[in-house]
C-alpha cells in the first residue's frame, strides 16, 4: 500500500541550510502554506530575524543554530523540533557548499570539509529524522544535484560529494523499504538554481565564480520539494537540463564529457578573484534566496560583502 502523507499545513517540517537559497525558500513557501518550519543552519543571526519576521506575519517558525557536519547538533535540531511540536513530519537535508577550483589546486582541507557539510551532513541529519519519521510516518528529502549523475568540471569536489549523496540515499531508501518502514525517500536533483550558491562557494579560479546559464528560479526547487513532502517519489529532476544532462552522462557519457568541458568558462565571470574558502568555515548572513544571475559586471568583493551582511 503506497505511503500516505499529509498535507503541508498539517505538517511540522524541518529544514536545513534553511537562512538562504533553496533552504529558505523552501521553508519560507512551507511557512506559508501552513506549515510549522523547523529552520535549522549555522547563520544564527539571520535565521533568528528570518523565523521572527515569519511570526510577525502569522505563520509559525521557529530558529535553531545548527552545523549540519556536527552529529550532535542534527540530533539537537531533532529534539528541538519534538519539545516544540511534538513530531516530525518531513526533513529536508538541504545545506550544502561548493569549490570552484581544478581538483589538484584545490587545498584538501577545504576538500575534507565540504564533504562533511554535503555528505556527512546529510547523513546526520537522516540518522537524526529517521526515529521521528518512523514513530508516526513521514518523508525524508535529500537535495543532491543534477552531479549527482552528471559531473562538472571546475566543481569537481562537488560533483563528487552529490554523488556520494545519490549512494546513501538510494542504499537507505532500500533498506527502509526492506523493513516496510513508513518513511519516504526521496532525492531532489535540481539544474542550476539563481542562489547565492557561487557566492557562498570556496574559489580557487583566478576569475570570479557563477553558475552557468540556463537557471532556473529558487521557488521552482522549493515547490518540488514540497510536492515530495505530500507525494512520494524516487527522484525528483527539477529543471529541464537536469533531465537532458543526467540523461547524456547515462546514453552517452563520452559526449557528456565533451559538453560539459565547455562548461568551465561559463562557470567565470569576466571578473579578477583572490583565493577565499567563501562559508566553509564560517555562516554567510546574507539571508537571500537569489544570487547575482548571469551579470558579468557585478563587484567580486560585493559577494563576500553580501555573505556577512545581516539581513535586518
Amino acid at each position: 500500500m503506497a505511503l500516505k502523507l499529509k498535507p503541508i499545513a498539517e505538517q511540522v517540517i524541518v529544514v536545513t541550510g534553511a537562512s538562504s537559497g533553496i533552504g529558505l525558500a523552501t521553508a519560507m513557501l512551507a511557512a506559508h502554506q501552513g506549515a510549522r518550519v523547523v529552520m535549522a543552519a549555522r547563520s544564527r543571526s539571520t535565521l533568528e530575524h528570518i523565523a521572527a519576521e515569519l511570526r510577525k506575519d502569522g505563520f509559525d517558525a521557529i530558529a535553531v543554530e545548527a552545523d549540519v557536519s556536527v552529529r550532535e547538533d542534527m540530533d539537537r535540531v531533532a529534539r528541538t523540533a519534538m519539545a516544540e511540536y511534538g513530531r516530525v513530519d518531513t526533513w529536508v537535508n538541504n545545506a550544502g557548499l561548493s569549490i570552484y577550483g581544478r581538483l589538484d589546486e584545490t587545498p584538501e582541507e577545504d576538500a575534507q570539509r565540504l564533504f562533511q557539510i554535503n555528505f556527512w551532513g546529510v547523513v546526520h541529519g537522516s540518522l537524526a529524522a529517521l526515529p521521528l519519521l518512523k514513530a508516526h510516518g513521514g518523508a525524508l528529502i535529500n537535495v543532491g544535484s543534477e552531479v549527482s549523475d552528471a559531473s562538472v568540471p571546475l566543481q569537481g569536489m562537488y560533483s563528487a560529494s552529490k554523488h556520494a549523496v545519490k549512494g546513501f540515499t538510494d542504499a537507505l531508501r532500500m533498506e527502509l523499504e526492506a523493513d516496510k518502514a513508513p518513511v519516504s525517500v526521496t532525492l531532489i536533483q535540481p539544474t542550476a538554481v539563481d542562489t547565492p550558491f557561487p557566492e557562498h562557494a570556496a574559489n580557487y579560479m583566478d576569475q570570479v565564480a557563477k553558475l552557468p546559464t540556463p537557471m532556473i528560479p529558487v521557488d521552482k526547487v522549493a515547490s518540488a520539494i514540497l510536492n515530495a513532502a505530500t507525494s512520494p517519489d524516487r527522484e525528483v529532476k527539477v529543471g529541464s537540463m537536469s533531465v537532458i544532462n543526467t540523461t547524456m552522462f547515462k546514453l552517452l557519457p563520452g559526449l557528456a564529457d565533451r559538453m560539459a568541458r565547455k562548461q568551465m568558462g561559463r562557470q567565470q565571470r569576466n571578473a579578477p578573484s583572490e583565493p577565499h574558502p567563501g562559508t566553509l568555515y564560517a555562516p554567510g548572513e546574507s539571508g537571500e534566496t537569489t544570487g547575482f544571475g548571469d551579470s558579468n559586471s557585478a563587484d567580486p568583493d560585493d559577494a563576500m560583502r553580501r555573505n556577512t551582511r545581516p539581513a535586518h
